[in-house]
């Protein structure tokens, strides 16, 4: 695609929210505060400063509380019941949620706090550039990462359960499909799901572990 092309091109987003965090030892890791905010408020707000048509946050455990998190934000929410059942589950609840017309969804996790505004357009910007495919993949150092961008043409074959762009083997998979973006940092392949990343993550921000 050339730059005109590229410069049309609007993207929707999708953020789970609705996981246990069961290796977190009993927290709920969306709600530990970074940098003086929620987990999840940081994320949804880094992904609203890139510019979504819309922004669905997908929610589950302690869904009342993340709503509470977010409630001032330009955002809307999709409860999923089926949240233990997995994570595709949220993937189709919340694509399945989207209302306005776009060309790429980014399905992101709400636990990657190290993103920012110019990592997720980073990754619109190489969905439109890539010469072949309709789902795009981040790839740090070999590791696959998130938010995986598809097509907007995707989204029944989502919703429907066809095609999980949460899939560990979507590579593997759908190979004539998938276009894999070789990142130049490991933002894309970090997120907190113990204590420890957790305080990995704080540190790297500078910001230090809160006061229990």
């Amino acid at each position: 695609m050339d730059d005109t092309t590229n410069a049309l091109l609007t993207f929707s987003a999708v953020v789970l929210a609705a996981g246990m965090s069961s290796r977190m030892g009993g927290k709920h890791k969306l709600l530990l505060p970074v940098a003086a905010e929620p987990a999840v408020r940081r994320t949804v707000r880094a992904v609203l400063a890139a510019g979504p048509q819309e922004l669905v946050v997908v929610t589950g455990f302690n869904g009342r509380a993340v709503i509470g998190a977010l409630a001032d934000l330009p955002v809307s929410f999709q409860p999923n019941p089926r949240f233990e059942q997995g994570q595709m589950t949220s993937v189709a609840a919340g694509v399945a949620a989207l209302r306005m017309p776009c060309s790429i969804v980014l399905v992101c996790l709400a636990d990657q706090v190290l993103l920012g505004p110019g990592d997720y357009l980073e990754l619109v910007r190489a969905f439109g550039a890539m010469p072949r495919g309709s789902i795009l993949v981040p790839v740090f150092e070999g590791q696959r990462g998130n938010p995986v961008a598809f097509s907007a043409s995707y989204a029944a074959e989502v919703v429907a359960g066809h095609v999980n762009p949460g899939c560990r083997k979507l590579i593997a998979d759908h190979p004539d499909a998938v276009f894999v973006h070789a990142a130049s940092h490991d933002r894309f392949t970090t997120d907190m799901d113990t204590p420890e990343d957790y305080a990995r993550i704080v540190g790297r921000l500078g910001v230090g572990m809160p006061s229990a």
